[in-house]
């Protein structure tokens, strides 16, 4: 394209700029586009600042390549009109024959319009717009021309290949990107296959940072709905993504809606609650409804302000009084409310490996279903707590593979940031069947490195990218390629990866099926997740089991046990 003081290919005649000068030749204005002093630019009465018409026709030119209107200049062009009025029939004539100082004809012979074509001259692809008569002068200053710096009459700036009206866009005065060009400052580039970029993915991909991804892991762009409590990612919802798998790796990307069935109280007041609570433990008996009520009714958070509050206004530690005035399960569940989130969990680890036997179930439950944030807060509580470190505990309590997944896990390394590697997934896919299936005994510690360190997003790639290579789903590899507690701790981390409200409903419900109940895991299910995804959990667990987890409780619960595990959930009177 032309740039104001760069003349066409071969360059202008190197005589005096611009055209000639009063005295000589048809003269042209002084300053560019504007009237001057005393009459207009071209000898004619004097004519006001252009119209919209005039400005628009001067960017455009007129209808069968015509120039913009306005009058000839002095004299006229031979064979052609000037800036003025419409072409001859048969288009424009020759170039002026007046000559330049030095000899020069008018219009330059090398890039200049030259001869006219049949019916007038064609629209230029390049250079200056027709509206403005011929090339510019060589240098700057040349008379009758837009000089850098200030735009031309009618605010339009002329485009190659006819260009866009208005201003150009800051940092040049190119022409409108190309399909897949670089577009003007300012604008996003519609790149093709870049990573990050708003383009197209491919259908049923795992989508990049930011790109809809129809069908990829956790983006949006799938409808609002899906069974089991489970939201298609285009919800905003916070919580784990989740992927149903499908036969030959097709899946649509889930994203768990995560529903509490506790929320906080309206109207809260932590002092009115210390007072109810202390009157239900005042004097001969104790108001187990009073304490239901409010207890069972207030988030962790509500509750701690009210525990403060109560030793403020009474001088006495709630937890104490409480322990002193309740018994069996319904005590279990207070004292586990009246704890914060993290001190429950450390709670319930030092109790899982505290004397004769361990508790690894619950270990797994709480190690493999926390995040990172969780696992460190639980790590810091736990030495304050009980003035060692939850890691020395595990290492002296637990023994082979199975100590490593718990001691990794406990870690709270895991990559949960990891954007979705397609390729790498591929390649763990590949090691894991190497370590289990295609040899003789079982690499566990690959097991270990792939499942403790990748994201839920990443480690869902790999688990599709195992079903395409063994032909078999992950899980049913595991339980037969491991045994005992390891294969229990990788099989909660594919349940977790896969649909963590299933998880729990599973947990809930072997808690409670046949005959007696373990209500520390009751207990323990019930008090942590009322206030993150109880809803969905329950949805599962009618979807899996066919009946409600309510009708499970009250069948396998009563009393005040009973009352304060329903308010809990949502089902209380």
């Amino acid at each position: 394209m032309s740039y104001y003081g760069q003349g066409p290919p071969g360059g202008y005649p190197g005589q005096a700029p611009g055209y000639p000068q009063p005295g000589g030749a048809p003269g042209y204005p002084q300053q560019p586009g504007y009237p001057q002093p005393g009459g207009s630019p071209y000898g004619q009465p004097t004519v006001g600042m252009p119209t919209p018409e005039s400005a628009s026709a001067a960017a455009y030119g007129q209808p069968g390549g015509g120039m913009p209107y306005g009058s000839a200049p002095p004299g006229g062009m031979p064979g052609s009109v000037g800036f003025g009025s419409s072409p001859a029939p048969g288009g424009y004539g020759a170039p002026p024959s007046v000559a330049m100082p030095g000899g020069q004809p008018g219009y330059p012979q090398s890039g200049g319009y030259g001869a006219p074509q049949p019916g007038g001259y064609a629209p230029p692809t390049s250079g200056y717009n027709p509206g403005y008569g011929a090339p510019p002068a060589s240098q700057a200053g040349g008379a009758g021309y837009p000089q850098p710096g200030a735009p031309p009459a009618g605010g339009s700036y002329p485009q190659p290949g006819g260009g866009y009206p208005g201003a150009p866009s800051q940092g040049g005065y190119g022409a409108p990107p190309a399909q897949g060009g670089y577009g003007a400052p300012g604008q996003v580039p519609p790149s093709q296959g870049g990573y990050g970029q708003p383009s197209a993915p491919a259908q049923g991909g795992y989508g990049q940072p930011g790109a809809p991804a129809q069908g990829g892991y956790g983006q949006p762009g799938a409808p609002p709905s899906a069974p089991g409590g489970m939201a298609y990612a285009g919800n905003v919802a916070q919580g784990h993504n989740v992927t149903a798998l499908g036969s030959g790796g097709a899946n649509m990307g889930y994203k768990v809606r995560e529903d509490p069935t506790l929320r906080p109280a309206p109207n809260f007041n932590p002092e009115n609650d210390a007072k109810l609570l202390r009157k239900a433990m005042k004097g001969f008996g104790t108001d187990e409804k009073a304490i239901i009520d409010v207890l069972a009714y207030r988030t962790n958070s509500q509750r701690q302000q009210i525990k403060q509050m109560f030793k403020t206004c009474f001088g006495k530690d709630l937890i104490q009084d409480l322990k002193s005035e309740l018994g069996g399960h319904f005590e279990d569940v207070i004292i586990a409310l009246m704890m914060t989130e993290t001190e429950f969990d450390a709670y319930e680890l030092k109790r899982a490996m505290r004397g004769i036997g361990t508790d690894e179930d619950a270990m797994i439950e709480i190690l493999c279903s926390r995040n990172n944030r969780q696992i460190q807060e639980i790590n810091a509580t736990y030495q304050r707590m009980y003035r060692t470190k939850l890691e020395s505990d595990i290492v002296s309590d637990t023994s082979g593979h199975f100590k490593r997944l718990m001691v990794s896990m406990a870690n709270g390394g895991r990559m949960e940031n990891q954007t979705v590697d397609v390729n790498k997934a591929n390649a763990d896919a590949q090691a894991l069947h190497q370590a289990g299936e295609k040899r003789w005994g079982t690499d566990e510690s690959s097991f270990n490195a792939i499942f403790a360190s990748q994201s839920f997003e990443q480690l869902r790639a790999v688990f599709d990218a195992y079903t395409r290579v063994a032909g078999r789903d992950i899980e049913q590899a595991v339980k037969s390629e491991m045994s005992g507690n390891l294969e229990i701790g990788i099989r909660a981390i594919i349940k977790c990866v896969r649909n963590k409200p299933g998880y729990f409903a599973e947990k809930l419900y072997r808690s409670m099926k046949g005959a007696g109940t373990d209500d520390r895991t009751l207990i323990r299910v019930i008090v942590t997740r009322a206030e993150v995804d109880m809803v969905q959990i329950k949805q599962e667990f009618q979807k899996m089991y066919g009946q409600t987890l309510d009708q499970f409780i009250r069948s396998d619960t009563s009393g005040d046990y009973r009352r304060i595990m329903l308010g809990m959930i949502g089902a209380g009177c």
